[in-house]
């Protein structure tokens, strides 16, 4: 924002068309604790312009399957009384890489090991049985557990 200059707030009908949401889900972020809104004095919601950047955040982070309780604690780290910098949102960034690469690595072995194994789940037993000979998985708990590790090199 240029100094000297204001901008009046936004309604939900602008923020939704400029965000490309739908207003019900600006209502839901509301809820959900991720953005905030002011009333007018007959009870409608105004937003400021900041809150794009903030609905963006939101919808590329889920995008990349980021929880929502987790997005919250992110955006609950910026600043409520100024408008974000660059290096509110690069420390933000930063403090999600282990967990973006983590994803990354987890999807590549998704990818590598869909055409054999769904992470011994198990969708195959005869399959099954050249990656968790004997069902030696099943000490480790229920569900999928071959693609939340590395991959096991030896029966």
């Amino acid at each position: 924002m240029t100094a000297g200059i204001t901008h009046p707030p936004l309604t939900p009908g602008e923020v939704a068309t400029r965000a490309g949401v739908a207003v019900s889900a600006l209502h839901f972020y509301e809820r959900e604790g991720l953005i905030a809104s002011n009333r007018t004095s007959g009870n409608q919601r105004r937003y400021h312009r900041d809150v794009l950047r903030r609905i963006s955040f939101i919808r590329v982070s889920q995008g990349l399957g980021i929880s929502l309780a987790d997005i919250r604690t992110a955006l609950d780290s910026l600043p409520d009384d100024t408008v974000p910098t660059k290096a509110d949102w690069a420390r933000l960034s930063r403090n999600w890489r282990t967990d973006l690469d983590a994803r990354i690595d987890q999807l590549q072995r998704l990818r590598d090991n869909l055409d054999s194994c769904i992470g011994c789940g198990c969708l195959s037993l005869k399959s099954c049985a050249l990656y968790n000979t004997h069902d030696r998985l099943a000490a480790d708990g229920p569900g999928a557990r071959r693609l939340l590790r590395q991959p096991l090199d030896q029966p």
